[in-house]
């Protein structure tokens, strides 16, 4: 029985990280609006189960800022800038996974095969269990978004759905926050 809930998402240990859901990039995402809206409901679900959330930036002045409806609903200090393509190889992000001090890691964003799988890769090579949301993962194209799926588990990543996290997160419909994400599963 420990070994099975070792293997699920868990509201106490997990951070949510939001890569790069930016102004200028989201329109050349295919499914752009599955992806958003995934990422709506993943931060706002991690909001209502105390899960920590984090947001990054990629050269923000070229690309934009990250999309209104994601930035009213964390404060500036969780939005971290960054140049590299993993979010790992600046020192904001692991600076800020260290003081969470969460085990589990869970992100989605874009683009699944540049910027997500580098920092994915960054996060596991730094020791943390990491889980990347496939539906709320985005690229241009489906085949490099298939792609980053297939090497951030062959670099030890876990794949599970936005619906999988928020369940998980939840644990039963006993949950003081149930109503509130369920309604936000509805709205898929």
């Amino acid at each position: 029985m420990t070994e099975n809930l070792a293997a699920m998402v868990d509201a106490g240990r997990s951070i949510l990280v939001v890569v790069d859901v930016q102004a200028r990039l989201a329109p050349h995402i295919a499914d752009r609006e599955r992806v958003e809206r995934r990422c709506l409901a993943l931060v706002q679900g991690a909001r209502a189960v105390g899960v920590p959330v984090l947001l990054t930036e990629h050269c923000p002045e070229a690309i934009g800022p990250t999309l209104a409806s994601l930035r009213e609903l964390v404060p500036p200090s969780q939005i971290l800038g960054k140049r590299h393509f993993s979010a790992m190889d600046e020192a904001a992000l692991p600076e800020a996974l260290g003081q969470a001090g969460r085990t589990q890691v869970l992100v989605g964003g874009m683009e699944a095969h540049v910027c997500v799988l580098q920092t994915v890769l960054g996060i596991v090579a730094a020791g943390y269990d990491c889980w990347v949301i496939r539906d709320a993962c985005g690229s241009r194209s489906g085949e490099d978004r298939l792609a980053a799926f297939e090497r951030a588990r062959a670099g030890g990543a876990r794949l599970v759905t936005a619906e999988m996290v928020l369940f998980e997160w939840l644990r039963g419909a006993d949950h003081p926050a149930f109503k509130r994400v369920h309604g936000l599963i509805k709205g898929f």
